[in-house]
């Protein structure tokens, strides 16, 4: 009596405790969250990337671009946003992220202007332009102490030497160099502190001796990092580049706030789904599951944090479902130990057998997602970078949050013997459920006991087929619905409380010598799709034009047929990788025929979703390739589980017996044990995807459609599609006859020694 009073008080203790933890959580969320850096699609702002190309004709190097990124950095600075991304796409493209940033077209046009280097009095006359160098002539150098210098080249070395013969007779016998020297603003006499810092158009003050008739050095108390960015500006402006602009993106502020408060919406609503359905299934169990998830989400938030991540709304998205798919980890633990407990083990056995016996299939299930989240990281564009930035934070969070903390704080609960005989309360395992053992009870028959999975295996292919051939049938005779990222043009976003007629928009659109390829409404948004690619003036004119006549906020999205292009091959190739991937990954794991019958499933599924999205019409973007490849990673988590509990049952057959037959009822059976598993799973992964359809942002509804499409489908085809191609390969390996092993015995190495023929 006294034991059970003090395990529980060691209970309440312990939840009080775990319940302080959990608020405690709740107050560090908002800071951190607050303390986040945000996309322009969650603050507004201006999105650009350009193709650099060297005016004189030459091509484009690596260091030419490096040259012209720190340029644009330096111009960024003086339009004063904080937090600008400028990321090195290949050889030629730059790509410049100004979240928070006030006026977009005066960010346009300081940042496409080229690049102008002068030499100047300190009167701010002008002496000479980058004329006088050789193009990208500026390296790193040394001075005659050996202290980091600039050594220029010079290409006019007369007049060089007449400019610098002439500076050295004056009073202020300097030369101070310039890069887009501003004569309204800029100034020596003002900025000579400055000079030489990021606040500054002024490069460099240098004190002329004498007169140079060749090249020179450029020499001061530099760090070898001053004068490597010193060398850069240099030769950005002697060796200027043209940006051509090739796609583009401006959110207006009012649209990101209203982004960011309808995805946190429906995200919060999700994960409270999330856990009152856990603590419903599981009871304690469930709530210790919940408050991980909790601990699990604060960590990814800071591990985004602590590596400089930009928040943005495919982040976010990438968030919520890595909060379904981190569940998993423990859903597949918990049905382990119930399925211990109904053998008749005690609880504290069962939960040591059923953490066990579940690791392999969380490691194998986080792992071949971790391999596709990492090929969308290195093959997809910025908005999917961010969502496989946040998906491989996620995966790594789950295995310590998920797995070990879920499993510690257990432990804890069940060392002080509470729990012994309240395994309803613990796991919602009813104590008359539970054989005994030593009374020769017999054991609980496992859920869907008469359920034959496979009985309809015909008619599921025959389903599958149905709807890839009329999506066919759509895709030949309609296209896909393309979005601009993959057919090139802009996208006209009008925010208005006004009605205006579809005729009076097209009105506008050819008074501007443009043409709509559709017009679409949504609550109080107009979207107007032009095939033309908008260069930076026509969207300026267009933007001015659409706001002051409908005193409208307008959204405007650009993307060209370069872009186009290599959007549509990085996509096919991230796909192809990712199954390459996994069939490398299942093989070495499992073997061949696994690995086979999962990518199949896999294809299945992306067939169906595509499929689905030609005969709906929805929008087929970027973010659409994310969600396909997230469905790949979904899926084969999902099959890796069930194949995990097929080949765990195979080890229990005698080979010698095993037939098509036997094959056929040990996956039917390895089915009704995880059934309970997928659907829970599936549950708590489609609930934040549902809520984020009916609450989230519009800006990504077809990602969350295609999400939805994808997780139905991959639980479809783990269930049945996967376990049918499986059983179709074992089947051919079960005919095969099994090569006998030759032992050879001494008395054979001897003969064969002597020359007799054995």
């Amino acid at each position: 009596m006294k034991k059970e009073k003090t395990g529980t008080k060691r209970f309440v203790i312990t939840t009080t405790v775990l319940i302080l933890l959990v608020v405690l959580i709740c107050f560090l969320f908002i800071p951190l969250f607050q303390n986040l850096k945000f996309g322009l699609d969650l603050q507004g702002g201006f999105e650009v990337l350009y193709k650099a190309e060297s005016i004189d004709g030459s091509k484009m190097t690596n260091s030419k671009l490096t040259a012209t990124y720190k340029t644009l950095s330096k111009r960024i600075d003086s339009l004063g946003v904080s937090e600008p991304e400028i990321i090195l796409e290949g050889n030629d493209k730059i790509r410049v992220k100004l979240a928070g940033v006030k006026n977009p077209e005066e960010a346009r046009t300081q940042l496409s202007t080229v690049a102008t280097l002068s030499f100047r009095d300190t009167d701010d006359n002008l002496l000479m332009t980058s004329d006088v160098l050789k193009a990208g002539g500026a390296k790193i150098g040394q001075d005659s102490a050996g202290n980091p210098a600039v050594a220029l080249s010079v290409k006019d070395k007369d007049k060089f030497y007449e400019v610098t013969n002439k500076v050295k007779d004056m009073e202020k016998n300097m030369i101070v160099i310039w890069l887009d020297f501003n004569e309204l603003s800029d100034s020596f006499s003002k900025e000579s502190n400055m000079c030489g810092t990021s606040g500054s158009n002024c490069l460099s003050a240098a004190t002329v001796s004498q007169g140079f008739a060749s090249d020179v050095i450029i020499q001061g108390s530099f760090t070898e990092e001053e004068v490597s960015n010193l060398v850069d500006l240099i030769n950005s402006g002697s060796l200027p580049s043209k940006l051509t602009e090739i796609s583009s993106k401006t959110v207006g502020a009012s649209f990101g706030d209203q982004t960011l408060q309808k995805t946190l919406i429906a995200g919060i609503i999700g994960i409270v789904s999330i856990i009152i359905l856990l603590i419903f299934v599981y009871h304690f169990a469930g709530f210790v599951s919940a408050v991980s998830m909790m601990i699990y989400t604060i960590l990814v938030f800071a591990v985004f944090w602590v590596v400089g991540g930009v928040l943005t709304l495919p982040g976010i998205a990438a968030l919520v479902l890595g909060i379904g798919m981190a569940v998993d980890s423990n859903v597949i633990t918990f049905a382990r130990i119930k399925e211990e407990l109904y053998k008749g083990k005690s609880l504290k056995v069962a939960f040591k057998e059923g953490s066990k016996q579940s690791i392999s299939s969380i490691v194998d299930a986080n792992l071949t997602t971790l391999i596709v989240a990492i090929i969308m990281f290195v093959f997809g564009e910025s908005s999917i970078k961010g969502f496989a930035t946040m998906l491989i934070i996620t995966i790594v969070v789950t295995m310590f949050t998920m797995v070990f903390l879920t499993r510690v704080l257990l432990k804890l609960f069940l060392k002080n013997d509470y729990f012994n005989d309240k395994t309803n309360f613990f796991i919602k395992v009813k104590k008359e459920d539970i054989p005994n053992v030593n009374k020769n009870e017999s054991v609980k028959v496992e859920p869907f006991k008469n359920t034959n999975f496979l009985k309809h295996k015909a008619f599921c292919v025959l389903l599958s087929l149905t709807v890839a051939i009329i999506g066919a049938i759509f895709f030949a005779t309609k296209g896909l619905n393309l979005g601009i990222d993959y057919k090139a043009g802009t996208d006209i976003t009008i925010s208005t409380t006004k009605n205006i007629a579809n005729k009076e928009l097209k009105a506008d659109l050819k008074e501007l010598g443009l043409e709509a390829e559709s017009i679409t409404k949504n609550d109080d948004e107009i979207t107007l799709r032009v095939a033309k690619a908008l260069d930076g003036e026509k969207v300026k004119e267009t933007n001015s034009y659409f706001e002051e006549k409908y005193e409208a906020k307008v959204n405007i999205g650009v993307v060209s047929n370069i872009v186009k292009k290599e959007l549509i091959k990085n996509a096919c190739l991230a796909v192809f990788l990712a199954l390459i991937g996994i069939i490398i990954y299942v093989s070495l794991r499992f073997k061949l025929s696994y690995a086979v019958a999962g990518v199949v499933a896999l294809v299945h599924d992306v067939v169906i979703v595509f499929s689905l999205f030609a005969i709906f019409r929805l929008e087929v973007s970027s973010m659409f390739i994310a969600a396909i490849l997230a469905i790949i990673g979904y899926s084969i988590n999902d099959t890796i589980v069930s194949f995990d509990r097929i080949r765990e049952n195979l080890k229990d057959v005698d080979s010698k017996k095993l037939d098509a037959s036997k094959l056929e009822e040990v996956c039917n059976l390895s089915i009704r044990q995880t059934f309970g598993r997928t659907i829970y799973t599936s549950i708590t992964t489609i609930l934040p995807v549902l809520f984020l359809i009916f609450l989230g942002s519009r800006e990504i509804l077809p990602f969350n459609m295609a999400m939805l499409f994808g997780l139905i489908c991959g639980t479809y085809s783990s269930i049945y599609i996967a376990t049918i191609i499986f059983i179709v390969l074992e089947r051919k390996n079960l005919n095969k006859p099994k090569k006998k092993k030759i032992i050879y015995t001494d008395e054979f190495e001897e003969k064969k020694i002597k020359g007799i023929n054995c």
